[in-house]
């Protein structure tokens, strides 16, 4: 035998064995995740009439109906989401009763997903319930299911949750808690969902001040939404915010920026709390208007203003820096904590909608614009073809709206970025929490969640065949996220993208 074919051999064998052994690796580690079972949510309506599970399966958002009947000739329009009386009786994943057909009303919820055939659940208990221990066991009466229909890895609001709750929840910042369980409807199998919170002015929720039913004074809370479909909203729950006056700003790409000139914003907010009197709704509009002027004329003219005591209109002030004028009327961390998280994700939708911030005129009230309770990221972190290579800087920058017809950005997370003393929080943040470790944590959630559920999300994918048949979403995906075929691969898919993701922020914001 010559060098070269002993040298060859003696080589296949040290691959050959080093291959064997990562594979052993990686099997010892993916069995410490043994199968467990998930929590069950048992849905059983009241009423035995034949067509009683329409309640379930037909309804969609009118908005959304509307929209479609103007592109689909024929259109049969569907019935709005509707309250069905029911009981619900949950058990954890033990197998344990922790409810027992307890009296609920369950309906529809949602908007552009109330489309899809597996659709997102909002309960309404009678009396306040716990669920799963979530929230640390404090008891609502509105809770949510998420349908998880067009993400296949079933993992993105959770992991945007657990980052948020990271980032934002230990701060103080209200953050959704959630837990999967498994979900029957009349005793038929229903799929996995995602149980969480209903986003709404509750203490342990969005803890503000809630308004007194007819109060009509302005010294109350507000939860807020910025929100692409304001405009179905009922008058009194909706305003609009101009930008001052529609004003150019700074998009941010990681250099100079770009200039926003010419490029649409969502001007519509809807108000998810209850008010009573046009008075509420227009001093919270003219609020929201001047605090963005504010954070303008501090980050484009070097300028600060600040609010007469009545908070209704704005003047120019020597005594205080830029900064200071901000500090004085934005949580300036939420924001920063805001738009780190939204730099993770890359949610497609983060210039149109499910963009919540508050604001509590109440006597404890801070007054200051948060922003918390971060909300739907189904088409987040690689699943909609925005930054599908986990590159490049997003959540502040210029993006195309979610059916490539025209450019947007969302102006509360863009007009600060060229603030060096705001880059500098932004990058302290960033810093600390990498360090901390909440990478490894979240990283080690969607193996462990991969592994461990697999069995139950295989029914699911049975029940509803999405991992196979992705016609009803499949111009959302990148190509990556259309060619999955098992949880484990949208799964792999998901990490892969973010450990991408988390690399490249790395390389720009850690000190």
């Amino acid at each position: 035998m010559n060098k070269f074919v002993k040298y060859i051999l003696i080589l296949a064998v040290v691959i050959l064995s080093v291959s064997c052994t990562t594979g052993k690796k990686d099997t010892q580690k993916t069995a410490n995740y043994a199968q467990k079972a998930m929590a069950v949510i048992s849905i059983e309506t009241l009423s035995m009439e034949d067509t009683v599970m329409d309640f379930v399966t037909k309804p969609v958002a009118a908005h959304v109906s509307q929209q479609i009947a103007t592109w689909t000739p024929n259109y049969v329009m569907p019935p709005a989401p509707y309250y069905e009386d029911c009981t619900i009786t949950v058990k954890d994943d033990t197998g344990e009763v922790l409810l027992e057909e307890v009296k609920a009303e369950v309906k529809v919820r949602g908007n552009w997903t109330t489309n899809y055939i597996k659709k997102p659940l909002r309960i309404k208990f009678n009396k306040k319930q716990s669920m799963l221990g979530l929230n640390e066991g404090a008891e609502f009466k509105n809770w949510v299911l998420l349908a998880g229909y067009k993400d296949t890895s079933f993992l993105r609001d959770k992991t945007a949750y657990q980052l948020a709750g990271e980032l934002l929840g230990a701060e103080g910042y209200y953050v959704t808690d959630a837990e999967f369980a498994e979900v029957y409807i009349n005793g038929e199998y229903w799929g996995v969902y995602l149980l969480a919170e209903q986003q709404e002015i509750k203490k342990g929720r969005v803890d503000i001040t809630e308004a007194d039913d007819d109060y009509t004074g302005t010294d109350i809370g507000y939860f807020l939404e910025m929100d692409g479909y304001y405009y179905t909203e009922a008058e009194l729950q909706r305003f609009e915010v101009n930008y001052t006056g529609w004003a150019s700003i700074k998009a941010y790409d990681g250099n100079k920026g770009r200039s926003t000139r010419g490029t649409s914003v969502n001007k519509g907010f809807t108000i998810k709390s209850d008010i009573y009197s046009p008075e509420q709704r227009d001093f919270i509009a003219n609020y929201m208007n001047r605090v963005y002027e504010i954070m303008y004329y501090a980050a484009y003219e070097d300028k600060a203003y600040v609010f007469n005591p009545d908070f209704t209109s704005i003047s120019e002030t020597k005594d205080l820096t830029p900064r200071e004028a901000v500090e004085r009327v934005v949580d300036v961390k939420s924001l920063a904590l805001t738009y780190i998280l939204n730099e993770i994700a890359c949610d497609a939708d983060i210039y149109w909608s499910s963009f919540l911030m508050s604001v509590d005129f109440g006597e404890d009230g801070a007054k200051k614009l948060t922003f918390e309770a971060p909300w739907d990221f189904d088409s987040a972190f690689g699943n909609k073809d925005r930054a599908a290579d986990g590159k490049g800087f997003y959540a502040a920058n210029i993006m195309m709206d979610v059916n490539n017809r025209y450019s947007s950005f969302n102006p509360w997370l863009a007009v600060l970025m060229h603030e060096d003393w705001y880059m500098d929080i932004i990058r302290q943040e960033w810093t600390e929490h990498y360090d901390s470790g909440m990478f490894d944590r979240v990283f080690e959630m969607i193996e462990k969640d991969t592994h461990q559920y697999s069995e139950a999300f295989d029914r699911n994918y049975e029940r509803w065949n999405n991992l196979i048949d992705k016609s009803a979403f499949q111009d959302e995906l990148t190509p990556k996220s259309k060619a999955v075929k098992t949880h484990g691969e949208a799964g792999m898919l998901l990490h892969q993208w973010l450990k991408t993701r988390v690399e490249f922020l790395n390389s720009k914001f850690h000190l």
